[in-house]
């Protein structure tokens, strides 16, 4: 596996002949002859003063502020210089506002300062947290290899963390574990591919695609909304049975949050790397007719739909998993300050043994707990089937748009008539009953704004989501103008005023 040195990251992301160095002369440390001697060859060897360098640069003209590991300078280890020279960089990023690009390549903790190396890993952390509290991006790229207490800190920490392709990424160094156990570390493990089939980093990218993949995530947290959407033609909106839209909305042809990223959306950047039951939530950054966003979308339908092939697998209902998905969300757009767009289309709960030991109850409650106090614009959209307790989690936004064949319940029609006679018999009769479509949402004020099928969205699934990503734009630009705290009370006070006399 080839190393990518310090260097080479550095001219491949920013604009040419754009670098300043904010590196001084290394702090000196206390060092013995055999010490003193390791870091005069690794001086000579790569030209370095130290195992990172730091400094700012512009990508596509945007000014960025930059940490690199240098891998050859003694395995990228860090010491109490090289920790002073990153805390450094970092206060200075923030103190200037500057997004922030962090590139371990590291063996971890030098081990010739021993404990007191060790706990430098707690001042990068502290220093990386007031970062991100500013609401400052912290974007994350692991060269090969990264181990040890760098990944353990400062390279676990990023907004956005991908890596290059093949490196070898994991907290317990391999030779350290063989020779602890007198076995190989198992294959396959510590690698970015498979860090990012479970969920651990955002993605595997090359060199070549860093630097567009950061203009696409700068371009959605760093650069000023577009201008004002274009008003929306008003429509009226047909009254169609319930179960017409229960039948509806099941269609495994819908187009779900995935068509909506692809065919409304631009500067997408996926963040979900997460397979099995947790793939039932998509999570992404995002601009809607030039309006940035954080999305967290339930996805439904998989197969030839999905926007990235063989990134999300076959899940029918949400679990814990992926209800903690969607929190990241939520925790993500409060540390930008990004609007959020919640995209709901869920068959109901995970009713598994799994679901219940894992916490879906906790969840769903933290999801909700959480999203009604945002300190940010939130969107939710009625997307498609909107079933039990993972819909709610995903609902009280300061406004909520519908699908025209969006519906919301406690439960699908069939569970509630199971329920009420004993039978799945009565479902169309328990759709029509309890006020679960989209204009009886909208008549009851949950819902504020319907958005057409004609007739059915996957009759049409180009247009509606560009009629879908129309609306939310709308609302996401109408939502940045209100001020915070007048925004947050009318939240509060419309989901307390819900089902109360007028």
């Amino acid at each position: 596996m080839s190393r990518i040195g310090a260097a080479e990251l550095r001219d491949a992301v920013l604009d040419s002949g754009s670098f300043r160095s904010w590196d001084t002369a290394p702090l000196a440390v206390p060092a013995d002859a055999e010490y003193a001697g390791e870091l005069q060859r690794a001086r000579a060897v790569t030209g370095s003063d130290e195992a990172v360098l730091t400094g700012e640069g512009t990508v596509f003209g945007r000014r960025v502020a930059v940490v690199a590991c240098e891998f050859d300078f003694l395995a990228g280890s860090i010491g109490v210089a090289a920790a002073e020279r990153i805390t450094a960089a970092v206060e200075r990023a923030t103190a200037q506002r500057l997004p922030l690009l962090a590139s371990p390549s590291s063996g971890g903790t030098r081990m010739q300062e021993g404990t007191v190396a060790f706990l430098q890993m707690v001042k990068i952390a502290a220093a990386v947290t007031r970062h991100k509290q500013a609401h400052l991006p912290y974007l994350v790229y692991l060269r090969h290899p990264t181990t040890g207490g760098v990944f353990a800190s400062w390279g676990s920490l990023g907004h956005i963390t991908v890596a290059q392709p093949g490196a070898l990424i994991g907290f317990l160094g391999p030779r350290v574990y063989e020779q602890l156990y007198g076995e190989p570390f198992p294959a396959g493990v510590q690698t970015a591919e498979n860090l990012l089939r479970h969920g651990v980093i955002d993605g595997v990218v090359g060199l070549e695609a860093l630097r567009p993949m950061l203009h696409r995530a700068l371009t959605v947290i760093a650069d000023p909304p577009g201008p004002p959407p274009a008003a929306l033609a008003v429509e009226e909106i047909a009254h169609v049975p319930a179960w017409d839209s229960v039948v509806a909305s099941r269609r495994a042809d819908r187009p779900g949050v995935s068509w909506l990223l692809r065919e409304g959306a631009t500067e997408r950047v996926l963040l979900s790397g997460t397979h099995g039951e947790a793939s039932t939530t998509a999570l992404a950054l995002a601009r809607f007719g030039g309006q940035p966003a954080v999305v967290a979308g339930q996805q439904r339908v998989i197969g030839g739909l999905d926007l990235f092939p063989g990134r999300f697998a076959p899940a029918l209902r949400t679990g814990p998993a992926a209800l903690q998905e969607a929190r990241r969300g939520m925790a993500l757009a409060a540390s930008l300050q990004l609007p959020l767009v919640l995209v709901i289309d869920t068959a109901g709960p995970a009713l598994s043994a799994d679901a219940e030991q894992n916490g879906l109850a906790g969840e769903i409650a933290r999801c909700l707990s959480e999203l009604v106090t945002l300190d940010t614009p939130t969107v939710s959209v009625l997307l498609g089937q909107g079933s039990g307790g993972p819909a709610l989690a995903m609902v009280p936004a300061d406004r909520v748009l519908a699908a025209q064949h969006g519906w919301l319940a406690p439960l699908p029609p069939e569970g509630a008539s199971a329920i009420v006679f004993r039978d799945t018999d009565h479902a169309p009769e328990l759709a029509a009953a309890q006020g679960i479509r989209s204009v009886d949402l909208l008549a009851n004020g949950i819902v504020d704004a319907i958005v057409p099928e004609h007739p059915d969205a996957a009759d049409e699934p180009v247009e509606f989501a560009r009629r879908l990503s129309a609306a939310i734009a709308l609302e996401l630009h109408h939502l940045r103008r209100q001020p915070p705290a007048d925004r947050y009370a009318a939240r509060l006070e419309r989901y307390r005023r819900i089902g109360l006399p007028a």
